[in-house]
């Protein structure tokens, strides 16, 4: 959702390191990337309040997920059917599974269906309603802090496409940390601004947009991660070329290759608590 003139906006440091020193990097005309001079984290700078940026989640994004349900959920299947997600947690306990930042709750639902005590968080009320009325599940509107769920009370945790619209991805990742049962994952999926598309287009990149506060690099979002208290076990990531950037027959190899040796557009982190033994 595109900014209004009317929103406040908060001067903010470098959530990697704590570094004040930022210098212009990405200008895409009412806001702009700035590129921490210590670490290289891509972010907004100065970012919008927290109700302005709430506010934008309304009635206008629920109907771009709901227009979207079915091809945003083919993608998070395929993204866990890569790190052999279903076998990894076969004998998981608790078999119970938070997806933050749900939509309209169709990934919790499938696997609600799949044995697991399957729940959502989601900021947009509209579709957090829908989720709860239309497909039964329990869904939180609201933030994950808010949410406050009890320690150690999930077997998974996943975020899809999230981390990258939060104020405080720090605060995020360590309410993760806190949730997850000591022999649990967390799934993260954000854009990776290492990828092959972030080079080629800069500002111009499909993922630079308005909403999107900060812009990993994966090296940088593992770091948080292990300062949070996860350890990375596996980085998948897929999306050489975006459509109609190419033809077939060009973007077909470059997808392939992308996913091969991890340069695509989007990552995949699977990550457990430190002090996990594995199952």
């Amino acid at each position: 959702m595109q900014p209004t003139e009317r929103e406040r906006y908060v001067e903010v440091c470098c959530v990697v390191c704590a570094a004040e020193a930022d210098k212009p990097y990405w200008d895409c005309g009412e806001y702009g990337f700035v590129r921490c001079s210590r670490c290289g984290h891509v972010y907004q700078n100065p970012q919008p309040s927290f109700q302005d940026l709430e506010a934008r989640y309304a009635d206008a994004y629920f109907t771009y997920e709901l227009e979207n349900d079915e091809l945003f959920f083919d993608l998070m299947i395929k993204g866990l059917s890569d790190i052999g997600f279903e076998q990894r947690v076969a004998a998981l306990a608790p078999r119970s599974f938070l997806d933050i930042g749900c939509a309209t709750g169709m990934l919790p639902a499938y696997f609600a269906q799949r044995g697991f005590s399957a729940e959502g968080v989601e900021l947009c009320e509209p579709a957090a309603r829908y989720g709860r009325e239309q497909r039964g599940v329990p869904i939180f509107n609201g933030t994950l802090e808010q949410a406050a769920f009890s320690d150690g009370r999930f077997g998974v945790v996943h975020a899809s496409h999230l981390i990258e619209h939060l104020r405080d991805p720090l605060a995020f990742l360590q309410e993760c940390r806190r949730i997850i049962a000591p022999n649990g994952y967390l799934v993260l999926v954000t854009p990776d601004t290492h990828g092959l598309q972030a080079r080629l287009f800069g500002s111009r990149w499909r993922s630079a947009i308005a909403d999107h506060l900060h812009l990993f690099g994966r090296r940088n979002l593992c770091q948080l991660l292990s300062d949070c208290g996860f350890t990375v076990e596996e980085q998948r990531s897929w999306g050489g070329l975006a459509a109609g950037i190419a033809p077939r027959l060009v973007k077909s190899p470059i997808d392939k290759a992308a996913k091969r040796w991890n340069f695509g557009d989007v990552m995949l982190l699977l990550a457990r608590p430190v002090s996990n033994t594995s199952t």
